[in-house]
């Protein structure tokens, strides 16, 4: 027999990402009223005729519950724009299916709406804050009033007693106010600061993008916010971010400084984990697009994320895990081996493999190499200048963040 590839090796807690994704997450409805500039699904005010309606949202859960995917993510457009999304947490938690929400700081929610929500089943809300002030936040959302909605919310969801996820997008809007933002977070009770990575997609533009230079300033700044703070910190569509933290663990152990099995012994969810430990954890996880991770469109339509718009089916014909198991996108994106340039070469693909959806939006291929990323793998030595494309450098020579 084969040596089996490593892609294969079932996933940290058992999970094998070739049979189950770690999160799916469902886009319940296109419907929105902001207008953000980095809007993935360029959401409108009115709902998709053709969403997928109630009865087959339950049956989508049902196949959720019988897949046992861990984490299952509402989100839109704006979740509260469905009037039936109660009912749908009411019974995926029926089904033992634990949800989270992703709703917009609307007046859809309601102190009202957000106590509903706790009653319903809801496990996790998941709110985007990207700057520290109204000025930056209300700017990228498109909306006077956003932020002061959204902090509002999130003392409702403390009354509520919902834990906490906040959503900040990172772009050349924003990444100056890192520091105010993690300082702001700490005032709020939130259990975790999930960074999000800019892929220029929908409303989000390659203007906005970092530079690969840019990339590793911010890592840096996340690293050393991550260490102090109460709350944990994670990434999106930063997967070489996964490879920062290793270096610097190995580095510190070296130094005499990290924590031996660091990297090993936790698993994300731990909250007696020291700052170190649980984010190491994070970068043991090995999620990416289509390996470990599903998005379902408004209209039943299967992605390997909402960010890499390479349709692999629709569970209105294929049962979800016959999607996810075996169509050609995804299959692929779980091969390791089939990763092209320096991320093929990269001692780190196995952890990281780099945002996929980012290089399709560069590229046009989900296979190329990670545009954002400066790393030189160690036996990596590239054949032409096109093995090194241009797509990320950087337009000006003033760092973003002061480190």
């Amino acid at each position: 027999m084969p040596m089996q590839p490593m892609h294969h090796i079932p996933a940290r807690g058992g999970l094998n990402y070739d049979e189950t994704p770690f999160l799916a997450i469902w886009e319940i409805t296109q419907a929105c009223d902001l207008a953000c500039k980095h809007c993935r699904a360029a959401a409108q005010p009115i709902p998709h005729p053709d969403e997928l309606s109630h009865a087959e949202g339950i049956a989508l859960i049902d196949q959720i519950a019988d897949m046992h995917i861990p984490i299952f993510v509402f989100t839109g457009g704006d979740p509260m724009k469905r009037k039936d999304v109660f009912e749908l947490i009411r019974y995926a938690a029926s089904r033992g299916v634990q949800v989270a929400l992703t709703p917009s700081a609307t007046p859809l929610l309601t102190r009202e709406a957000i106590f509903q929500l706790k009653e319903a089943g809801l496990v996790r809300l998941g709110i985007s804050l990207d700057g520290s002030t109204p000025e930056i936040h209300d700017a990228f959302r498109g909306l006077p009033g956003a932020w002061a909605r959204t902090v509002q919310a999130i003392q409702w969801a403390n009354e509520a007693g919902i834990p906490i996820q906040v959503h900040s997008t990172i772009s050349r809007h924003n990444a100056h106010d890192l520091d105010n933002l993690c300082a702001l977070f700490e005032k709020m009770s939130i259990v975790m600061w999930n960074v999000f990575f800019l892929v220029p997609v929908g409303r989000g533009q390659q203007a906005d993008l970092l530079s690969g230079e840019e990339f590793e300033q911010v890592f840096g700044k996340i690293y050393e916010l991550s260490q102090r703070a109460s709350f944990q910190v994670k990434t999106t569509e930063a997967m070489h971010y996964r490879r920062y933290l290793l270096q610097h663990n190995l580095e510190e152990k070296r130094m005499g400084h990290g924590h031996p099995g660091a990297a090993h012994a936790y698993e994300p969810g731990d909250p007696t984990a020291d700052a170190q430990t649980r984010n190491m954890g994070w970068a043991t996880r090995r999620v990416n697009d289509g390996k470990g991770f599903l998005f379902i469109s408004h209209v039943g339509n299967v992605y390997p994320s909402g960010f890499l718009p390479i349709h692999a089916g629709n569970i209105r014909e294929t049962p979800l895990a016959a999607i996810y198991r075996e169509a050609p996108i995804f299959k692929a994106l779980r091969d390791t081996s089939k990763l092209e340039g320096k991320c093929g070469a990269c001692e780190y693909k196995e952890i990281c493999g780099g945002s996929r959806a980012r290089a399709y939006a560069l590229t046009g291929d989900p296979l190329a190499q990670e545009p954002c990323c400066i790393y030189q793998p160690r036996n990596w030595k590239p054949k032409t200048e096109d093995d090194q494309p241009a797509l990320c450098q950087p337009e000006h020579a003033t760092p973003l963040v002061s480190l």
